[in-house]
């Protein structure tokens, strides 16, 4: 297999509702946090450390989760939904 091959996975490409919106972006960010969770436990309990990296990522995965629901009240307020395009790019790398 190459190393250099790169792939593009489109994951989101819709309009939503605010309602739908919220949902499908919330669930994302909780899984993200739960990941990064799971992450600090692992390294707590196998090498007895914390992991400042998954630390800063739950930080800024809530601030991301405050934004959003900001974002989707005013979307609400204005009778607006949302478009929403999320493209994951992977590169296998060495």
């Amino acid at each position: 297999m190459k190393t250099d091959q790169k792939n593009e996975f489109i994951l989101i490409n819709s309009t939503f509702t605010p309602i739908d919106a919220n949902n499908i972006l919330s669930e994302f960010i909780k899984s993200k946090i739960n990941y990064h969770k799971l992450d600090d436990f692992s390294q707590h309990i196998r090498f007895n450390r914390d992991s400042q990296h998954s630390k800063n990522r739950i930080e800024e995965l809530k601030t991301a989760q405050q934004e959003l629901k900001e974002l989707v009240e005013n979307a609400k307020s204005m009778g607006l939904n949302l478009s929403i395009k999320s493209t994951v790019y992977i590169e296998l790398t060495e």
